[in-house]
């Protein structure tokens, strides 16, 4: 994959995962801020998918199983929505911090799945 284009998710998604557990703690609910945070992080996800089915026909396929990294990748592109569906059906202030949990998820997920591809048996 590319390694800046995964950076760039992780670090979107760790910006947006803090700032909605610190607006989950003190008390705030959902707002514009962490619902549009997260459908940033999708739409980040929705790239990677076309990157991840373009790669391999021109020639970068992933170095470790393919199944696991598909699998990661899907995983993740389910998490958001549910999140801020979740968040905005409950409305509460632990909806936020929970959003902001699920963000950091797709973090970790992310750059495993940056590691799938690019270290082979790990």
């Amino acid at each position: 994959m590319i390694e800046w284009f995964a950076i760039v998710q992780v670090a979107v998604a760790v910006v947006a995962g803090l700032v909605a557990i610190i607006l989950g703690l003190a008390g705030r609910r959902p707002s514009d801020l962490t619902v549009g945070a997260m459908a940033l992080i999708l739409l980040l996800l929705l790239a990677q998918v076309v990157i991840a089915i373009v790669a391999p026909l021109v020639g970068n396929p992933p170095a470790g199983s393919a199944l696991e990294f598909w699998v990661y990748l899907v995983s993740a592109v389910l998490i958001p929505p549910a999140s801020v569906i979740w968040a905005l059906i409950e409305r509460s202030r632990w909806s936020t911090v929970i959003m902001g949990i699920a963000a950091l998820s797709v973090a970790v997920m992310v750059w495993r799945m940056q590691v799938i591809w690019t270290t082979a048996g790990m």
